[in-house]
């Protein structure tokens, strides 16, 4: 099976047109977006120049929240979080590149109640795959698809951001 690269700017208008009606419904006019590094910054700086959101993108490093942190250590190149002062009341886009087991989201939503407790806490995600181990789930992901268990996401970026479906070897 060869590698499959994926249609990223209609990914990406499909999201804004579901995170505008999502906002819409629920009555938000302005969310805080907030990247987890590295591949979901990038993704989210998109969506907020898409959505024309002048605020500042916030940006989680979630490496000392992953439950797998005693078994594999840390990144070598870690870059600490950006938040707003106060994240109190905010509703948060939480915006992460690929949903697969939901650890990622856990420990993103672990950093953000460190800063406060936010209104609500919506997740959208550029590639949701299946084979969540936690009861995690996105409300706007651009691309939905199931992989096979030899196949996994390689994302780059930020320009051009690209999204291919590899084959392990």
């Amino acid at each position: 099976m060869t590698d499959q690269s994926m249609n990223i700017p209609a990914a990406l208008a499909a999201m804004v047109d579901d995170i505008r009606a999502l906002m819409a419904e629920k009555n938000i006019e302005t969310p805080l977006i907030v990247g987890i590094h590295t591949g979901g910054v990038w993704i989210a700086n998109a969506l907020r120049e898409r959505l024309g959101i002048s605020e500042s993108l916030g940006e989680l490093n979630i490496n000392f929240y992953r439950d797998d942190f005693t078994r594999n250590g840390l990144h070598p190149q870690i870059q600490p979080s950006k938040l707003p002062l106060s994240i109190e009341d905010r509703h948060i886009l939480l915006v992460d590149d690929v949903l697969f087991t939901g650890r990622t989201v856990r420990a993103a939503m672990n950093e953000i109640f460190d800063y406060g407790r936010p209104a609500s806490i919506t997740l959208a995600v550029l590639f949701e795959r299946e084979g969540r181990e936690l009861p995690v789930f996105a409300e706007v992901s651009g691309i939905k698809q199931t992989l096979g268990k030899k196949q996994y996401i390689d994302i780059s970026g930020p320009e051009p951001l690209e999204l291919t479906i590899r084959n392990k070897a």
